[in-house]
């Protein structure tokens, strides 16, 4: 039962995490989860229940990590152009 709904719970968090392209805060802000929590179910557990979810997943982290220093500096520069 427990695991069962831990299954289904990883599941919606990958199904919005690839619909949405969010990043995992994003996603664990909406589920109201830990960003660490989230990372784990969609690296450690959903490859066992949804490969193919799965690789769609690392598609968007890999995406994210690509793009995080921009993001970063992007803001960074909003910063200093208030003040």
């Amino acid at each position: 039962m427990q695991q069962d709904y831990l299954r289904e719970q990883v599941i919606r968090e990958a199904q919005y995490f690839v619909e949405k392209r969010s990043t995992v805060r994003e996603t664990a802000k909406k589920f109201g989860s830990a960003k660490s929590t989230i990372y784990h179910h969609l690296t450690f557990f959903l490859p066992s229940y949804n490969p193919i979810l799965a690789e769609e997943v690392r598609k968007v982290l890999n995406v994210n990590r690509d793009e995080r220093a921009f993001r970063g500096g992007a803001s960074t520069k909003r910063k200093y152009r208030l003040q």
